[in-house]
């Protein structure tokens, strides 16, 4: 995500999590970490192997993510089951999205003023409570015929996890050395696309075998891991002791972000991706009108782009060593326009699928180098602002995609959306970095040293 640098830790300044400065040596500058991490291609394991508070901030968070995913392929299928309507699909993503925006940017701010560790704790016991309704709702037949509850529901979880997310993501770097960031990223990507796989499938199967009931009851027991993950995790107050949460600090991220160009454009070119190229609203209705399926035909496309992504992820050990990083973003997100444009194009649902896995892939390259640029560029004290606004784009660009294909599909057709879209995502990612060229230019290295020399604190949580 970003770019540039700015502000530094102050030289020699204690971390109220790690203690004091870490020098290059305690940051896994040496050679034997250097060739630790190099060469091959499966993805670098050392954060988990060497960093046992990151494996198990990963470990809950991995699990937390499946019960997500089940919950949030439940809710789009339980939607269409009532309405019949894609535009009405759609709109799940839309209601969540002004609490996700307000939410991301002040809940960024609320994650740099207080302990991470805690503000995280509470804010899953909140979410537990969330899921708890949907399966009792559910269960009720309270969701029989009307779907306004479901709604409300996912405008209140949106509202908490623009708060979890951002403290559960600032937490991360503090974690591992600075040069295993992009392995790190990698592996929580891993995580969330392992859960993206397999979520839609348990959730189609749980509808099949026991209904809507039964996926929510699976992503409650699902809290149970991260919570306990995050029970073990050291407190994790920000360095320097934080900044009061407040309108003020929140333009200070801001004010941040539009000094960094290339941080900026790797959230442009993301929003570009998302808006125009996400067409997951459509794949109820497309399952059924042109791939002649049902649930589990749209839960296979929902999976499709989670396994591409997941091999991506699981051979991206050669991204840690990219120097090119910007360039690889914006060629990552040509190829994910392309395919789903073709994806667009054809009958048969296996050569589908198979795009959708070829977009995935790209879209997983764009984000483990997008998220490796943000933890890089951003000191710590201003992880929460940056991932609060990370958050908004990561998780507001598929939502607003999801109105764009739900509406573009009702006013011409479904397969009129996906084409036009994914040739839009093109267009206008063309026309971005043509205006700012400085994330195409991005050095990884320069950043690094950058990075290197403003002083980031030790690995907290070792034992």
């Amino acid at each position: 995500m970003p770019e540039g640098q700015v502000s530094a830790v102050a030289d020699g300044q204690a971390s109220p999590v790690a203690g004091p400065v870490a020098s290059p040596v305690a940051v896994g500058a040496g050679p034997a970490r250097r060739r630790r991490v190099g060469g091959g291609l499966l993805a670098d394991v050392s954060p988990l192997r060497d960093h046992p508070a990151y494996r198990r901030l990963w470990l809950g968070e991995t699990v937390s993510a499946l019960g997500s995913q089940i919950t949030a392929t439940a809710v789009l299928l339980q939607v269409f089951a009532i309405t019949r309507s894609s535009f009405q699909v759609g709109l799940v993503g839309v209601v969540g999205l002004v609490p996700l925006v307000a939410g991301g940017l002040f809940g960024g701010a609320i994650v740099d003023a207080v302990d991470r560790r805690r503000l995280a704790l509470i804010t899953s016991s909140a979410l537990a409570v969330v899921s708890a309704l949907f399966l009792l709702l559910s269960a009720s037949g309270a969701l029989d015929t009307v779907a306004w509850p479901l709604f409300c529901l996912v405008a209140v979880q949106s509202a908490l996890l623009a708060v979890d997310q951002p403290a559960r993501r600032a937490m991360a770097p503090n974690l591992v050395p600075v040069e295993s960031l992009p392995a790190a990223s990698a592996l929580s990507q891993i995580g969330s696309m392992a859960a993206a796989v397999c979520g839609p499938l348990v959730a189609s199967l749980a509808l099949t075998l026991g209904g809507f009931s039964v996926a929510y009851a699976v992503d409650l027991a699902t809290f149970a891991a991260p919570m306990y993950g995050l029970a073990r995790l050291p407190a994790m107050p920000p360095l320097g002791g934080g900044r009061v949460a407040g309108v003020a600090s929140v333009v200070e991220g801001l004010r941040f972000l539009r000094g960094q160009p290339v941080l900026l454009m790797t959230f442009v070119v993301d929003i570009i991706a998302m808006v125009f190229g996400m067409p997951r609203a459509l794949f109820p209705e497309l399952a059924e009108t042109r791939f002649g399926g049902g649930s589990v035909t749209a839960g296979a496309m929902y999976s499709a782009v989670a396994v591409g992504s997941l091999l991506a992820a699981g051979l991206s050990r050669p991204l840690g060593g990219l120097r090119r990083q910007g360039l690889a973003v914006v060629v990552s997100i040509v190829l994910w326009g392309g395919a789903i444009a073709a994806f667009g194009l054809v009958h048969d649902i296996a050569l589908g699928v198979l795009l959708l896995a070829v977009a995935g892939a790209a879209d997983m390259v764009s984000a483990i180098l997008r998220n490796a640029i943000l933890n890089v560029s951003t000191p710590d004290e201003m992880r929460g602002r940056l991932q609060g606004v990370f958050l908004v784009v990561v998780a507001g660009g598929p939502r607003l995609g999801d109105l764009e294909a739900g509406g573009i599909a009702a006013a011409v057709s479904p397969v009129f959306s996906v084409v036009s879209g994914g040739l839009a995502c093109i267009g206008a990612l063309a026309v971005a970095t043509a205006a700012v060229p400085a994330l195409v230019r991005y050095d990884a290295r320069a950043a690094m040293t950058r990075a290197r020399a403003r002083g980031e604190p030790e690995p907290a949580g070792q034992n």
